[in-house]
């Protein structure tokens, strides 16, 4: 295990963005992000539970929702796993965010706040050959802003290649320590910006209480047997030549008699939240096998 946690577990990137004690992490990062446009000087965290459902949401999907000091609303989320409707579903997300703003009655007029998400995402999004992508809504024609309502911004982390001595800006120094956490022996760029001496403290796994570095180590092997589970369908599925390579890949496995592998299989997804019809569709388990799994 290395010296600081990895942000890609749910128990990471809750701890570095999502708690009232780190709290000015997540102001430094937007704020960064947004540079030269606004400054946040607060936030309030906001119930998880007020954002929609939606099937397979809960598979390496790790979300923030919160407010800022003007009333803004933020929906932070780190995404492992590509979706064929991932961009739908975050559009969905800052949707529904807009939508709970209503106030019955007539006095209301509308005055909604601004929606913003930013989706870490671990993938390329379709043909997308950029770190960031900024979608905002504006006239076609002209490229004029028609309303600040809604932004999306995408960060697709496999597409930042620099090293920590070319790195030119806050925002890069963030997508870098991200990036290479896991794998530090120190904390860079604390001398440029001292938020980073704050992240030190936090990501420090042998800071760690007893009941946190287990719940960490749990959170730890749930990513690695994701991680195992689609590197095996996806193998699986280039042996059989096929293209969709995860789920006719396990099914071609458990054709073939690979029974034990399916139920491993199996045993991740149910630990990573999947429901057993979403198991069922893609092992082809029975769903009294699936059940049965501990």
């Amino acid at each position: 295990m290395g010296k600081f946690i990895n942000p890609f577990t749910d128990y990471g990137f809750k701890k570095i963005f999502g708690q009232e004690v780190s709290k000015e992490l997540l102001i430094e990062f937007l704020n960064d992000l947004l540079e030269g446009e606004r400054v946040i000087t607060d936030l309030t965290f906001l119930n998880n539970e007020q954002l929609p459902e939606y099937p397979g949401d809960r598979i390496a999907i790790y979300d923030i929702y919160c407010t800022t000091d003007t009333g803004e609303k933020i929906i932070v989320e780190m995404q492992n796993r590509s979706q064929v409707y991932f961009k739908e579903r975050a559009l969905y997300y800052l949707s529904h965010a807009i939508v709970r703003q209503g106030v019955k009655g007539e006095s209301w007029k509308f005055d909604i706040k601004a929606v913003y998400g930013v989706f870490f995402i671990n993938f390329l999004l379709d043909e997308n050959q950029k770190l960031r992508t900024d979608v905002i809504l504006t006239d076609r024609d002209t490229g004029k802003l028609f309303s600040d309502k809604l932004r999306q911004i995408f960060i697709a982390l496999p597409l930042f290649n620099k090293t920590e001595a070319e790195c030119e800006t806050d925002f890069e120094r963030w997508i870098f320590v991200l990036n290479n956490m896991e794998t530090l022996n120190r904390m860079p760029f604390k001398a440029q910006k001292a938020v980073f001496e704050k992240l030190e403290e936090i990501v420090d796994v042998h800071s760690l209480s007893e009941e946190d570095r287990v719940r960490y180590e749990n959170s730890v092997n749930a990513y690695r047997d994701y991680l195992a589970t689609i590197d095996y369908a996806a193998k699986k599925g280039v042996e059989e030549g096929f293209e969709d390579g995860l789920q006719k890949g396990i099914q071609e496995g458990i054709r073939k008699g690979q029974q034990e592998k399916a139920l491993e299989i199996a045993r991740s997804m149910k630990a990573m939240g999947m429901t057993s019809e979403q198991i069922m569709k893609v092992t082809g388990l029975s769903l009294a096998e699936i059940e049965s799994l501990l």
